[in-house]
């Protein structure tokens, strides 16, 4: 699943900013629930990292690194914080790679292969 960004509306990965306490696997989980309705296992460890420039308010831009943790998805919910500030779409992995702008993520959609069920 792909997420809009509030100001850009550009397609991205729910993402969000270190939180003193909680571990970064469960930032992942808090945040795909705040952006997009998800709730489901998260990976404690993450698949890899990427970078963007972030323009902040001022005007200032700031290169992040993000890791992505898989998620198993078992639902999204009618209803979630941020669900009229943002567009969510499932997409297969070749059309969520296409949609997104940085390189690295790109890379890091298109080398993810779910576990299979046995």
């Amino acid at each position: 699943m792909l997420v809009t960004s509030r100001e850009t509306r550009r397609w991205v990965l729910p993402k969000g900013w270190p939180i003193k306490g909680l571990k970064p696997h469960s930032v992942a989980a808090r945040e795909a629930l705040e952006e997009a309705g998800l709730t489901g296992r998260m990976s404690k460890e993450p698949i890899g990292s990427y970078r963007y420039r972030k323009r902040l308010r001022n005007g200032a831009a700031l290169t992040c690194e993000v890791d992505v943790f898989p998620m198993a998805v078992l639902k999204q919910r009618r209803d979630w914080p941020e669900r009229e500030q943002r567009t969510t779409s499932w997409f297969a992995l070749e059309d969520a790679a296409a949609l997104v702008d940085e390189t690295e993520l790109r890379d890091l959609i298109l080398a993810f292969a779910p576990p299979q069920e046995a």
